[in-house]
């Protein structure tokens, strides 16, 4: 799989990439993930929610732009092992190893 780029140059968020990415969307993240399901939990109304979901979304976007320009060899190789095997972490630990030697959790 070659890089999958929008015509900005940005990384598409398919599943294999967000797949890829999610230790570190789940520790950038987290804070606004955590207060998206709260207000999920609190407020079932799909409006009540959705600009916290817009957080959320950008957080994430903001992330794998970084990612994409901080280790865009690592990231494409993990990303593209993860599409190749159906996102089977098993298959790509080591591109997973690399991915994170480049750009370690933070």
């Amino acid at each position: 799989m070659s890089s999958a780029e929008d015509a900005a140059g940005d990384p598409i968020p398919t599943s294999a990439v967000l797949m890829a990415s999610a230790k570190h969307i789940g520790t950038r993240c987290r804070a606004e993930n955590f207060s998206f399901l709260k207000c999920k939990k609190e407020d079932p109304n799909p409006e009540k929610c959705l600009d916290k979901g817009r957080q959320v979304t950008r957080c994430v976007l903001s992330l794998l732009k970084e990612l994409h320009q901080r280790c865009t060899k690592e990231m494409d190789a993990y990303a593209g092992c993860m599409y190749y095997y159906t996102n089977e972490f098993e298959l790509c630990r080591k591109e997973q190893r690399e991915f994170e030697k480049a750009c370690p959790l933070e």
